[in-house]
Parts: C-alpha cells; structure tokens; sequence
C-alpha cells in the first residue's frame, strides 16, 4: 500500500525513498524495498529490546522522555525522525488519530494522568495487570505518538509491564494457526480502547500471557 494513505506535511517525516514509488520511507539507509525495510527494523527492534530489557527494572516508571528515547534506539539508524513526535497528519481505513500539533501536549497528559498511575506495573492478579497494560496501550496507540512503529513500540511496552509484574510476555499469536481472528480480536479491542472501554483489550492480553505460559511449559 502507498504511503499515500497518509495526509503529509512539508518535511522529512512526510519523504518518501527515491526509486521506491511511493512505497517506502525515506530511510538512511536507501532501501527502495518494503521488505528489505521491515527485516531491517525487526532486527533493530530485537537489539534495542535487549539492551533495554538489561536496562530497566521492576521500579522503572514510564515516562515520555523513555518512550522517545527507546522510539529513537530502535529507528535511529534508520530514520532522521527517529525520536521525534510526528509532524504528519496520519489517517487509515477512515479513522483519523488527533493532530500532530496536539502530540506533546496529549503525551503529557498521557503521563500525568495514566503512566504515574500504571507504571511501574506492579505484581497482582492477571486481570489487574493486563488492564493495566491495555490502558497504557490503547491510550499510547491513540496519541500515535511518532511517524511510524506505534504499534510495535506499544506491544514492547506492553512486554515490559508483563515483566515487571511477574509475568511472561503476552503471546500475541500474530502468526500461524487462528492469526488472522486474533488480529481481528486484537484491533476491535483496540478501537474499543479508543472510546475507554479497556475490558476487551486487557481479556486479549491477559488470554495472550496465558498463551506464552502454554507455549513454556
């Protein structure tokens, strides 16, 4: 799919590669080929997840400083933007996230109102803990906080939170038998999460920690 779906504005974020029609952004390190991009920010998003998971704690809050700092570690190498909020009004399949010009102020809040209550996502019961790891990830999602890899950065934070509070990583399920109605599940939850009705996303994560415990034995 062109990148066309996007409403650009003038600058870097809104560039796309030369030579891959439409089809890529414009990257450090000029690929024109969406897969050969995808592999390349799957590899520097398992690097980043290391050094960071050797990095925080059980005591680490969130805050929005980390967020762009982990954003930026991960995409750094590839992207100029890497870090930075997004300046490009983004909308797909008819929905619409909030304005660019609205970002920072909505990330402070962000972190006023949920990431100082939820984080450190302390032990409890499973019910408790994927709520509160829906909240931060359907509010995170909402904001779409930078030009590319929300959801991606969503789900490594919603890893953290599992381990903070004891428990694996959620199994998402993304491939393989039954994926294609576990990503429906999972975007119907996230769009209920949208209007703040958590409950259908925090079922989906705490469904998928139990996967992972199955998948470990």
């Amino acid at each position: 799919m062109k990148i066309s779906r996007y409403r650009e504005l003038a600058g870097p974020q809104a560039a796309t590669q030369p030579g891959s029609q439409g089809r890529v952004l414009l990257n450090r390190l000029g690929l024109t080929s969406k897969r050969a991009l995808d592999l390349a920010e799957a590899q520097a998003l398992a690097r980043a997840q290391e050094t960071y998971y050797a990095r925080l704690t059980a005591r680490t809050r969130f805050t929005v400083t980390l967020i762009r700092h982990m954003h930026h570690d991960w995409l750094g190498g590839i992207y100029d933007w890497a870090g930075q909020y997004r300046q490009v009004e983004l909308e797909k399949g008819g929905f619409r996230w909030p304005p660019a010009e609205r970002v920072a102020d909505n990330m402070l809040n962000f972190e006023r109102e949920i990431l100082r209550q939820r984080t450190p996502c302390k032990p409890a019961t499973l019910d408790e803990v994927a709520m509160s790891i829906a909240v931060v990830h359907a509010e995170v999602l909402l904001i779409h906080p930078f030009r590319d890899g929300n959801g991606r950065l969503a789900r490594w934070l919603a890893d953290i939170m599992a381990a903070q509070a004891g428990y694996p990583a959620p199994a998402y399920g993304f491939s393989g038998r039954g994926s294609k109605k576990r990503r429906a599940d999972y975007l119907l939850a996230v769009q209920q999460g949208h209007i703040e009705n958590y409950l259908p996303l925090a079922r989906f994560f705490g469904e998928a920690i139990l996967r992972r415990r199955e998948l470990e034995g």
